[in-house]
C-alpha cells in the first residue's frame, strides 16, 4: 500500500466573497501522481496554490508529512540574463555536483552556460523542472508544466517527468485539461467542475511503468474515460 504523504481537506475558498473551491478531500501518496483534471477556470490552480503555501485564506486542513515541496509553475519564471546553470543553482548554489547531475538527467548539459533568455519554451520548462529538482524534493506540484509545447515536445517532456518521479520515488500532483497528459501521468484523475469547484469524479489509471510509454494503449484508456476521438 502505498504511504500516505498529504492529506487535503478544502471546505471553503472564495475570492472576493465568491465562492470558488466547495468541499474537496483527497490523498497525495508516495510514488503516486494525482492529477487534477477540468476545464480553464474550475479552480485547479486555486487548489495548487492553497497545497503549495502560496495562498493561506480558506477553510480546511492539509496534513504535510514532507518538509520539502518542488513547485513547476505554468511559467518557467527564469531569469533571463542568467545561465541555465545559474537559473538551477541559485536555490542551491553549494550543490554543484548535484546541480551537473540534473542537467544531465534533463537533457541541459550542453547548454549549461547559455542565458536563458536564448532558449525555446520546451528547454526553459526543463530548467524549472531541473531547478523544481535541486532541492531534493519528497513531493513535486506543477501547475500545466508543459503548457504551449507542440505535441512532440510535451510528449518528450512527460517521458522525462515519468522518469524522474520513478527515478526518485517522488509524489507529484500535476495539473491539465488534457486528457491524454492525464492518462499517461496519473495514478488518480480527480476531475474538477461545478460552482463553486468540487471533486466531480475519481477515476484511478492502473497501468505499468511500461504501458504509460505505450501511446496506443493511452489512446484507448483515454476514449475510455473521455468524450475525446483517437
Amino acid at each position: 500500500m502505498a504511504e500516505s504523504v498529504m492529506q487535503i481537506s478544502i471546505l471553503h475558498k472564495a475570492f472576493q466573497q465568491k465562492p470558488v473551491l466547495g468541499k474537496i478531500q483527497f490523498e497525495l501518496n508516495t510514488g503516486e501522481t494525482t492529477v487534477l483534471f477540468g476545464p480553464s477556470g474550475c479552480g485547479k490552480s486555486t487548489l495548487l496554490r492553497l497545497l503549495a503555501g502560496l495562498d493561506i485564506e480558506f477553510e480546511g486542513e492539509l496534513t504535510h508529512r514532507e518538509t520539502r515541496l518542488g513547485v513547476v509553475f505554468q511559467e518557467p519564471r527564469l531569469l533571463p540574463w542568467r545561465t541555465v546553470y545559474q537559473n538551477v543553482a541559485m536555490v542551491a548554489p553549494d550543490k554543484s555536483a548535484r546541480i551537473e547531475q540534473l542537467l544531465e538527467e534533463t537533457g541541459l548539459q550542453n547548454v549549461a552556460a547559455l542565458e536563458a533568455s536564448k532558449l525555446s519554451l520546451g528547454m526553459a520548462r526543463r530548467v524549472a523542472l531541473a531547478r523544481a529538482l535541486i532541492i531534493e524534493p519528497e513531493a513535486l506540484i506543477l501547475d500545466e508544466p508543459f503548457v504551449s509545447l507542440d505535441r512532440e515536445r510535451a510528449s518528450q517532456l512527460r517521458l522525462l517527468l515519468l522518469d524522474i518521479i520513478e527515478r526518485y520515488k517522488l509524489k507529484a500532483l500535476l495539473v491539465t485539461h488534457d486528457p491524454y497528459e492525464a492518462v499517461q501521468l496519473a495514478h488518480q484523475i480527480l476531475v474538477m467542475g461545478g460552482t463553486p469547484s468540487k471533486l466531480q469524479q475519481r477515476i484511478p489509471i492502473n497501468l505499468s511503468a511500461a504501458e504509460r510509454r505505450d501511446n496506443t494503449l493511452i489512446a484507448k484508456v483515454v476514449n475510455q474515460f473521455f468524450d475525446r476521438p483517437g
